[in-house]
């Protein structure tokens, strides 16, 4: 185990219990310009977090192409009304070329594939002068994400993966956002639960998991990203 993996399973056990903003603060102090946080522009709670406690801080967006333009909408606004610096980050092949090198409609064919070139490679790719990075991932968003730290090792990547509202409820989420006036993606209002990319994303009903309606009828629960 090296140093900057034991500092991370250290900061899991001794920041468990702290509030979000002392999670995002722990993180903006130790590691400064070399910290991150990620979005997927589904609503902006982690980077309005963050920018109270690091302004101007780094928001990287992974645009795959495929996006509903209402997410596009949501980074802009996040761009213009937060405190912070988004970055964008594109596959290496944009769709048509991804089209004529492996066939059209990947994420049919091979969602887990199209996800790795359009997700897991480029966010490998764009974090890479980064010592640490912050995500919105909640236990209560499905089982596989029931055990996640607040602060843990990226092994993957080797680099230390924060995610401060890890122990919020969407209730918690819920009443920051109205508290704090927080960007959301008007998706949500309309029916889905969780967004990714169009063509893999469906409006969920009542009673299902949040995740439910991402890549439906094909066994498939994470992108690739965090797990």
């Amino acid at each position: 185990m090296n140093a900057l993996e034991q500092l991370a399973v250290r900061a899991g056990r001794e920041l468990e219990d702290a509030p979000a903003p002392d999670i995002l603060r722990w993180a903006a102090d130790t590691f400064g310009s070399r910290f991150c946080v990620t979005s997927s522009m589904e609503d902006a709670v982690v980077a309005h977090l963050a920018s109270r406690v690091r302004p101007g801080v780094d928001v990287v967006f992974l645009d795959t192409g495929y996006h509903f333009p209402e997410t596009i909408g949501t980074r802009d606004a996040v761009a213009a009304v937060l405190d912070v610096r988004v970055i964008t980050l594109t596959p290496r092949q944009t769709v048509a070329e991804q089209d004529a090198a492996h066939g059209p409609r990947l994420h049919d064919r091979d969602p887990d594939l199209c996800c790795a070139l359009r997700k897991v490679r480029p966010l490998q790719e764009g974090l890479a002068g980064y010592d640490a990075w912050a995500t919105g991932l909640r236990r209560d968003e499905s089982p596989t994400r029931a055990h996640t730290p607040v602060v843990g090792w990226d092994a993957r990547r080797g680099k230390v993966k924060v995610a401060p509202i890890a122990r919020w409820t969407q209730d918690q989420v819920d009443a920051y956002i109205a508290e704090h006036q927080v960007l959301v993606n008007p998706l949500l209002m309309d029916g889905y639960s969780s967004i990714g990319c169009a063509p893999c994303t469906r409006r969920t009903t009542a009673g299902e998991d949040p995740r439910a309606g991402r890549w439906a009828g094909r066994g498939k629960t994470e992108c690739g990203l965090h797990g």
